[in-house]
């Protein structure tokens, strides 16, 4: 008899999903767009509402039941205010953060197309933290244009642009159908009259928002699609843009934070006499995360917190980086599993494969090593606090300065700077509760910076991961069965997120859910306490998990003796997308074509966050190391907003990738983080970046996620290169381990 599939749900099917909140958006109501008071320079404003069920999923996508941000979940989530002034200008209110994905710009595109606005015209205002008037406002999960924005957005620029037509059919006597609206303005061709948007705004704003405006057909956009010039770039390449670190307030003070050498540590006692002797050093104050140096320039506030003699309370952790994985090795061959997914007959399927294959993967702990480090502005005075930071979570910079005030968070200011470098860590909110206390502590506005050994060896990190993956391949070269086991501790673990006996969802995303069709599948999560500090890393679970999944699916195609394009072509005939960028990237690519002497070539794919991915490395060896020269990336993203700003996201992820696979692990001794800047945690540098050619699928599907689905393949495109050029598979990363 056979057995019925067990399918458990863990990650969330987000296509699926979004659909499923797109149609209600097709639905929306009168009340969802809400005319709202007025702002400078009056005119005609509306503000753009989000759909409760889809910050529902927005809270449960990211594993953390009720959301880390503190937002309302019952309050209204209206995401963007849109005014089309009297002087003509039209201004967009984003509640994203601009982090160097192009936000800024693709965001409004959405609105001024509908609009049909003058895209000169169109001004980017960053809007703060707000509870209730924003809704969600963290900039995570590749998901500000395809969850939601896509369709509310470009609403809100056909409700104005309708209510513009019928202020000016009104004004005329004419049908509103014989007008056109064009680049800011309407015109009757009839009768040759024209008005500007301006002109016009007053008597829309007295007209009723239309329930459900008319969006144009893709074949009628002529902004989406197109690549005008990043609102942002002009004030990064001036020097005037405002990051975290540019913050200047009056009587501002500068600090720096030293935290326990040890995870769990906390302050004994300490000796400030020679950090105070230090000029420029105001203070030595304890606050939650250790000790915060308190000076008149960071270089004191440095110099300080070297100085600091501490005796630190023992924690009791005091593992290394061996002792972890003997751990972790363990719980793969214990007994104590949460199952993920279990369809088929694995058991009998592995026992009767004419080919097997099986070994024991890893990936380390990684730091996200923003470029710009942890930094923060408070100011704490007259029942009010004002903060300036550099974040993806402004919510939760809100949330936690009411907590460490004791003020309501409507008395919480949270200004959102430009992030320089975001990859997750910026959703926590660590070093916002740092500068707070401090400056709380001390009466004054403080700016705290953490020094780059800090921020390397107390940060979130990517989880470390073991893997033991057992499969079979049929007589007719088919991959028949799958048996994975993953012992990894939670994201979020130092919070108490986790627990043994349940399925991390992150933990497994990229196996449990991949895009191959396997009949015989089991997945299974193995839990870890281990008490090292874990984050959001880009793109999650796939980041490591694909790694693992490509390699293994490619190491089962080459016990088969077959081609791994054509090996992973035959799994995917459920999933033309995916199927469809894979073709492409092997003709790009020249797969199967000759290469020089000493190269090879290697592929892998990803489903993830609504993007579809392929790519295939080109590799050498030189030294007997890894030396990368191209990497073809074709990508099915949907509908593409800003051609530009996608292609250099896929560029910054395979570079991103690649740098994680060659060098990135975060070693432990007794401990306490061994890794303290770029010497020991090196970036790809110039010369060894690879060229990398992007391809965009021509797609009439809804836009999905852009800025993380293209980094999980390039590890995996790159050891399978390795493998097919030197007969050595790559089990373990990095490949270049640093001394």
């Amino acid at each position: 008899m056979e057995r019925e599939p067990e399918v458990r749900p863990l990650v969330p099917d987000i296509d699926r999903q979004v659909v499923a909140d797109a149609t209600r958006v097709f639905k929306l109501e009168r009340r969802d767009f809400v005319k709202l008071g007025a702002m400078a320079g009056g005119g005609l404003v509306l503000g753009v509402a989000f759909p409760r069920g889809l910050r529902a999923w927005e809270r449960g996508a990211d594993g953390d039941g009720a959301g880390r941000d503190g937002a309302d979940a019952d309050a209204p989530a209206l995401n963007a205010f849109v005014q089309v002034a009297t002087d003509g200008g039209v201004t967009i209110w984003m509640a994203r953060a601009e982090m160097g994905q192009g936000v800024l710009t693709a965001l409004p595109m959405l609105v001024a197309e509908e609009l049909d606005a003058d895209w000169d015209s169109v001004r980017i205002q960053q809007a703060g933290a707000d509870p209730h008037k924003y809704g969600r406002q963290t900039t995570v999960g590749s998901s500000s244009v395809r969850n939601g924005a896509w369709l509310h957005l470009r609403k809100a620029g056909a409700a104005a642009r309708a209510m513009l037509v019928a202020a000016a059919a009104k004004r005329w006597g004419v049908p509103a159908g014989e007008c056109a609206a064009s680049k800011g303005r309407v015109t009757h061709a009839g009768s040759g009259r024209s008005a500007g948007y301006g002109e016009l705004a007053e008597e829309a704003a007295r007209l009723a928002v239309p329930a459900d405006p008319k969006l144009k057909s893709p074949s009628a956009f002529t902004l989406i699609g197109t690549s005008p010039a990043r609102r942002d770039t002009p004030a990064k390449v001036r020097g005037t843009a405002d990051y975290g670190a540019d913050v200047r307030v009056e009587g501002m003070l500068q600090a720096t934070v030293v935290h326990p050498p040890r995870f769990g540590d906390s302050v004994g006692s300490f000796d400030a006499s020679k950090a105070m002797a230090v000029p420029g050093v105001r203070k030595v104050v304890p606050i939650s995360a250790g000790l915060a140096v308190v000076a008149d320039h960071t270089w004191a506030a440095f110099r300080g917190a070297e100085a600091l003699r501490v005796t630190w309370k023992d924690g009791g952790f005091g593992k290394d980086s061996k002792a972890i994985a003997a751990e972790l090795d363990g719980l793969l061959e214990g007994p104590e599993a949460a199952v993920a997914r279990n369809d088929g007959d694995v058991a009998g399927a592995l026992s009767s494969g004419a080919h097997r294959a099986g070994g024991r993967y890893v990936t380390p702990y990684l730091a996200h090593a923003t470029m710009e480090p942890m930094v923060t502005t408070a100011r704490v005075e007259k029942g009010r606090c004002e903060v300036w930071a550099s974040t993806q979570n402004p919510q939760g910079a809100q949330r936690v300065a009411a907590d460490v005030t004791g003020l309501d968070v409507s008395n919480v200011d949270v200004h959102v700077t430009f992030v320089g470098c975001g990859w997750g860590r910026r959703g926590s909110v660590d070093y916002v509760r740092d500068a707070v206390e401090t400056a709380k502590a001390v009466g004054a506005p403080v700016q705290l910076v953490w020094t780059r050994e800090e921020d390397m060896r107390h940060d979130e990190y990517r989880p470390i991961s073991h893997y033991r993956m057992q499969g079979a391949v049929d007589a007719k070269g088919r991959l028949s069965a799958l048996d994975a086991r993953v012992a990894a501790p939670p994201i979020g673990v130092q919070d108490g997120r986790g627990r043994a006996g349940e399925v991390n969802r992150s933990a497994v995303d990229g196996i449990a859910n991949s895009a191959y069709s396997i009949p015989n599948l089991r997945v299974d999560y193995r839990y870890s306490g281990i008490p090292v500090p874990t984050g959001y890393w880009r793109s999650v679970g796939p980041s490591q998990n694909t790694w693992v999944m490509e390699s293994f699916v490619d190491e089962l195609a080459h016990a088969a003796g077959r081609d791994p394009v054509e090996f992973r072509l035959a799994l995917l005939d459920g999933e033309p997308r995916v199927k469809r960028v894979l073709e492409m990237a092997a003709e790009r690519a020249g797969w199967g074509k000759p290469l020089p002497a000493g190269r090879a070539r290697g592929v892998a794919l990803v489903r993830d966050k609504g993007g579809r991915v392929a790519e295939i490395a080109e590799v050498s060896s030189e030294n007997g190391q890894p030396r990368v020269h191209r990497v073809t990336v074709v990508a099915d993203c949907g509908i593409v907003v800003h051609p530009n700003i996608v292609e250099s996201q896929y560029a910054g992820s395979v570079i991103a990738g690649l740098a994680a696979a060659l060098y990135g692990k975060i070693t432990l001794r007794e401990g306490s983080v061994v890794q303290g800047n770029f010497g020991g945690y090196p970036l790809l540098r110039m010369d060894e970046a690879p060229a990398v050619d992007v391809h965009i699928v021509d797609s009439r599907e809804d836009p999905g996620g852009v800025g993380e689905p293209a980094l999980p393949p390039a590890a995996p495109a790159l050891t399978n290169a390795w493998f097919a050029l030197t007969g050595t598979r790559v089990r373990e990363l990095p490949m270049v381990p640093q001394a």
